[in-house]
């Protein structure tokens, strides 16, 4: 904490929101009252600087919409009719409910349903995953974003963080593969902005022109999920024009002979027909990221996002291995450098607490979980929501909502606003925000711990999530001593401090200069490859892993190992087509011809901010990308509204008639509030699976779109919603 002129205080902060740049803040405080929030000048990834989200926080903390006391429904579910009561009956009533529940059905019937709204490590998605299994209540396997990638990530090269993304800066060929860094990883982008300014060719694929694919070097827009057909016709070439570094292949990897076999077919020539990209473009890129050291993969979230695209990710994690990238620093992949943070998930979850034999449900499944469409011994009778928006986050939307309409459903919900899925909450529990609350915010993005400082008290009676669960605890007459620690004492327990990796760092360094760089090299020097060295279990690169079974990460449901996918894996990559497309499902083309992509929005971090009128405008109202040869078979003009729909339900949007993206493919960003809209774009999405790890398959499905006539805009929706 520094003081200066006006008793204006500044302490440490963290973006505590899901995004891998997790920001390094400066809360700007004065008599109580947090005026400003500015980046952390001094952090190596933050440079000072926010993005368009967060460079206002402290108008999120002072919001008129705010939740500022517990609520209980009074109306219909959906229909935001609450009234205000004490901590003392919501919590009196919840324990009550939760007590019968248990006495009647067993504590199977409740289900905790939470994601990375807030990464805190106290506060965040595993805040109450103790609490839960102590309680005994089912499983929640949270996989909307990354948790297949992070399947074919560790079968391949294991937990590690893979190349130092402030590196970047050291390589000559940079490749964004399916992630929109300058809306999603902006903080990252600068560093790859500094390597192009110094001559490094970046290259993106992705299936459409977003922000990031128009700043490239060499923009490549593959079909959606096509990408595995591509990366496999890259190691093709490599292979057949002997671009394979064959000493590093030979020492440190598993399987290459295997896998070179299976790559004979995967011609140029074959992957064209499948992406929609040349054979002589496929060579290019190919031969240039061979011979152009260092070279650089940074893999983003959306490539797990058809059926097939945790293969295609094993794929694209293979390539380094096999033109010897990973020997340069500033050369390899980039996934989630989680891997190598000491966080310790057993003590944060305490998966020691789970009965045996407790189920599972899905996060992507929920609506179906809650319609008893999934196979449950023990009907969903409860659900506690808190750090999402399964109203809009989910797939299958309208079943989710179909779901929570169910009078014998008692759903606690812990927010900062009456949110889409607030509104179906019989009990709604105001949450503390940011600068309110304590905690360390987990980063999946780069290499350093950061520290966020309660510098505020929480409005109202918003409380902590991590308080919520002390107190539920407490009156449900929990022992262990993890409940009753205080939010510090939880910082001090969920850290591994005597790792090598935190050397030199303790809590108390964390407080007074609010980020350290872990103890795993230097952007100048981290090569954690060039010798091998993979945790795995050989040692090397598996580009074959005989006998794997399918699994999601522990930390991804509650570090439980019970009841996992555990289906039988193929030992290479490969090319899996995707479930809706006109290739592999024809007659569904015919009635819903179109394949839509639903990346993240600029504006929002998902659903976050996407009730905050000065964010909306950022953003815009929420609209669908449509090619011209496909905006005039439909008669659609750019502006008009149309309606995009398929079996699975419907949503509207302005038309942006636009050659970005390229005919049969359509585009609408996630994230808008089903308040403010008729429909969001989840409504159409798929809930099955992907091929590991139970990952979502957002851009794995097929509408059609129409014109329609509506009246009202943007300013009268807010108007209705903010009245």
């Amino acid at each position: 904490m520094n003081e200066v002129a006006d008793v204006i205080q500044t302490f440490h902060g963290g973006c505590p929101h899901d995004c891998p740049d997790t920001c390094s803040m400066q809360f700007h405080v004065k008599n109580g009252e947090l005026l400003s929030v500015s980046g952390n000048p001094d952090h190596p990834m933050t440079r000072g600087g926010l993005c368009v989200k967060l460079k206002d926080y402290e108008k999120r903390h002072y919001h008129p919409n705010r939740l500022l006391h517990p609520m209980k429904r009074v109306g219909p579910k959906g229909s935001k009719q609450f009234q205000q009561i004490t901590w003392d009956e919501a919590l009196d009533t919840i324990v009550d409910r939760w007590q019968s529940l248990i006495k009647d059905d067993g504590p199977r019937s409740i289900l905790p349903v939470s994601y990375l709204g807030n990464q805190g490590l106290v506060h965040g998605m595993n805040g109450g995953d103790a609490f839960f299994n102590r309680l005994g209540a089912t499983v929640c396997e949270r996989t909307y974003c990354g948790e297949g990638s992070c399947t074919a990530w560790l079968l391949t090269v294991g937990p590690t963080a893979g190349v130092d993304p402030e590196s970047f800066v050291h390589a000559n060929f940079i490749v964004i593969w399916a992630c929109n860094s300058v809306s999603t990883n902006l903080h990252h982008w600068h560093i790859i902005k500094d390597a192009q300014k110094r001559g490094a060719k970046v290259v993106v694929v992705d299936s459409f022109a977003s922000k990031t694919a128009k700043e490239a070097d060499w923009h490549i827009a593959p079909k959606p999920g096509t990408d595995g057909a591509l990366a496999m016709a890259m190691m093709n070439v490599i292979i057949e024009e002997n671009l394979v570094d064959h000493d590093y292949v030979e020492r440190y990897t598993v399987g290459y002979a295997e896998l070179a076999e299976r790559a004979t077919t995967c011609t140029p020539e074959w992957a064209a027909e499948i992406t929609g990209i040349t054979a002589d473009e496929i060579r290019l890129f190919a031969r240039e990221y061979a011979s152009t050291p260092p070279a650089a993969i940074r893999i983003g979230v959306a490539l797990e996002r058809s059926y097939g695209g945790s293969q295609a990710i094993r794929a694209v994690t293979s390539l380094p291995a096999l033109i010897g990238a990973w020997r340069h620093v500033g050369g390899g992949a980039l996934q989630f450098p989680v891997w190598e943070h000491p966080y310790k998930f057993d003590v944060i979850c305490r998966p020691d607490l789970i009965p045996e034999g407790t189920p599972v449900v899905n996060i992507l499944q929920l609506g179906r979980a809650l319609l008893g469409e999934t196979p449950l011994e023990t009907p969903i009778k409860s659900i506690m929501v808190w750090n999402t928006n399964p109203v809009t986050q989910s797939p299958e939307t309208d079943k989710v909502i179909e779901g929570l309409k169910r009078e014998d459903l008692f759903t606690i919900v812990a927010d900062h606003f009456i949110s889409d899925t607030a509104s179906y909450a019989d009990i709604v529990l105001p949450a503390a925000m940011g600068a309110e609350q304590e905690d360390m915010i987990l980063s999946w993005g780069h290499l350093y711990l950061t520290y966020n400082t309660k510098c505020i008290e929480p409005p109202g009676e918003a409380l902590p999530n991590n308080e919520i669960f002390r107190r539920l605890a407490k009156r449900l007459g929990f022992e262990e001593d993890n409940f009753k620690w205080s939010d510090s004492e939880c910082l001090e327990h969920y850290v591994d401090w005597n790792s090598p990796a935190c050397q030199g760092i303790d809590l108390n360094y964390m407080r007074e200069h609010g980020f350290a760089r872990l103890n795993v090299g230097t952007k100048d020097d981290r090569a954690p490859h060039r010798q091998g060295n993979f945790p795995t279990p050989t040692g090397k690169c598996m580009f074959m892993v005989e006998g794997a079974k399918n699994f999601v990460a522990g930390p991804f449901r509650q570090m439980y190992d019970g009841f996992q996918p555990g289906e039988d894996l193929d030992p290479l990559p490969a090319y899996v087509p995707s479930r809706e497309s006109a290739d592999t499902n024809a007659a569904l083309a015919a009635r819903f011809p179109l394949n839509i992509i639903s990346p993240k929005s600029h504006g929002f971090i998902n659903s976050s901010y996407a009730n905050m009128e000065s964010k909306l405008r950022v953003q815009g109202e929420q609209y669908l990308m449509i090619n011209p040869v496909d905006a005039l078979a439909r008669d659609v003009q750019d502006g008009i509204v149309v309606k995009v729909f398929n079996e699975r339900g419907a949503f509207e949007g302005k038309a942006r008639v636009t050659t970005d993206v390229n005919p049969g493919i359509v585009v609408a960003t996630l994230g808008y509030w089903r308040q403010l809209n008729n429909g969001t774009v989840n409504c159409i999405s798929s809930a099955e699976y992907g091929d590991m790890g139970h990952s979502n398959t957002f851009s794995d499905n097929l509408v059609e779109v129409e014109r329609v006539s509506t009246t009202g805009g943007l300013e009268f929706r807010l108007f209705k919603f903010n009245s």
